[in-house]
């Protein structure tokens, strides 16, 4: 099926309307109740399927703290600024009670197996860059090299290993919902339920605020995050990092890390990951904000009926700037391996960009590793995501 064109920005399915008058009508009818946003009726629904101790775990006191402080900020921006429509109400409800609920397992999980978290893991590689700036291509092209190891898009998001692992089934349903809701989210970011993927989900578990400031307009959770030292995220993402390693026995194996949040966070990544190689990726400014604005736009607008789309492009070129300014710094301290790729580079010869950047950091590139790369970009290629460029040429070209 041909991707069908979107008109604007702020353009969404009509599923969107179909859903939100379906739960407005049973709350009105008492069929269901309105999912609340209190952080005790969250913690309360949470605790109906997993042991209050595994808030503990070998977590500290200042990390059980600084989650729940997070928590308390953001269910208050949600309420007062948001202006979240009844899908928007029902997707957050349902997203921080499944944060946490995952926290609790993982610390339940812990307490079983405290090994799990002490494991020694190969240095990793750490991609940071704006969004839009080419991560994701980098990251999949790395991903692809046999003699590395990458995350799952399934264990991202649900980062509680299982067995049977079902995790790729519920992945997959999840998917399945969010593209029918939403018709264009694979041209905005290629999903696969077991294909390499961003650590957003980690990140989004110890309640950073990046996968919640592209989705709903929370401005003093942002500016609350902004301002808070990030190192409690990074331990608990560190945490998960370790257990998905052990899981899936790929301990040995440098991990390609890529989230663009790290790019603001880059001090506190390296704290917890010391030996690791760094890539950056640069993009001309004004196509990094038209494509992020265009990101976030389609994700906002599913879950509020009163998305501003100039702030959302002012937002946006704020926060590119500030995550410049905090790179920059970061890396004016950090001597070890590292490169830069520029993204126009990489679409005229990906092959040469590739080879320098594993010149750069000191590893070998095998034509065993070259080819497995060949087959990523093939795959990239027929990917809707090539689209994403297109439709936003069309939204400048319309009169406003």
């Amino acid at each position: 099926m041909s991707l069908p064109p979107r008109p604007h920005p702020l353009a969404r399915s009509p599923h969107v309307e179909r859903v939100c008058g379906w739960l407005e009508k049973s709350w009105a009818r008492g069929i269901t109740s309105r999912p609340s946003l209190d952080v005790d009726v969250l913690w309360g629904k949470a605790l109906r399927d997993v042991p209050a101790e595994g808030e503990r775990g070998p977590r500290s006191e200042a990390d059980m703290a600084d989650f729940r402080l997070r928590l308390e900020v953001l269910a208050e921006s949600l309420q007062r600024e948001a202006k979240l429509n009844a899908l928007g109400l029902t997707m957050a409800h349902g997203q921080l009670v499944r944060v946490i609920r995952q926290r609790l397992e993982l610390g339940e999980l812990w307490s079983q197996q405290p090994d799990l978290i002490e494991t020694e893991l190969a240095p990793p590689i750490i991609i940071v860059g704006q969004m839009r700036s080419g991560t994701t291509r980098v990251h999949r092209l790395l991903a692809a090299d046999p003699i590395l190891a990458a995350t799952r898009f399934c264990d991202s998001w649900h980062p509680v290993p299982r067995k049977p692992d079902t995790r790729p089934a519920w992945s997959a349903l999840t998917l399945l919902f969010a593209r029918t809701l939403d018709p264009w989210l694979d041209s905005i970011h290629p999903f696969g339920t077991t294909r390499p993927d961003e650590e957003l989900g980690w990140l989004a578990c110890a309640l950073d605020h990046c996968a919640y400031e592209a989705q709903w307009r929370v401005p003093s959770f942002t500016a609350f995050s902004e301002d808070r030292d990030p190192a409690a995220i990074y331990r608990e993402f560190g945490r998960i990092l370790r257990t998905d390693a052990c899981w899936h026995e790929n301990t040995h194996r440098p991990r390609v890390l890529k989230v663009p949040q790290f790019t603001e966070d880059l001090p506190a990544i390296l704290a917890e990951f010391p030996d690791a190689r760094v890539i950056v990726t640069r993009r001309d400014q004004d196509d990094l904000v038209s494509s992020s604005a265009s990101l976030v736009a389609n994700q906002m607008t599913i879950q509020s009926d009163a998305v501003d789309m100039d702030w959302i492009e002012g937002e946006v070129t704020r926060k590119i700037a500030l995550r410049d300014a905090r790179m920059e710094a970061a890396l004016a301290d950090f001597d070890g391996p590292h490169a830069v790729v520029d993204f126009d580079a990489l679409n005229v010869d990906w092959e040469t960009e590739v080879a320098r950047v594993y010149r750069h950091l000191e590893m070998p590139l095998s034509g065993a590793s070259l080819e497995a790369m060949r087959d990523e970009q093939a795959r990239a290629a027929s990917s809707p995501h090539r689209h994403h460029a297109q439709q936003r040429e069309s939204f400048r070209s319309k009169p406003s």
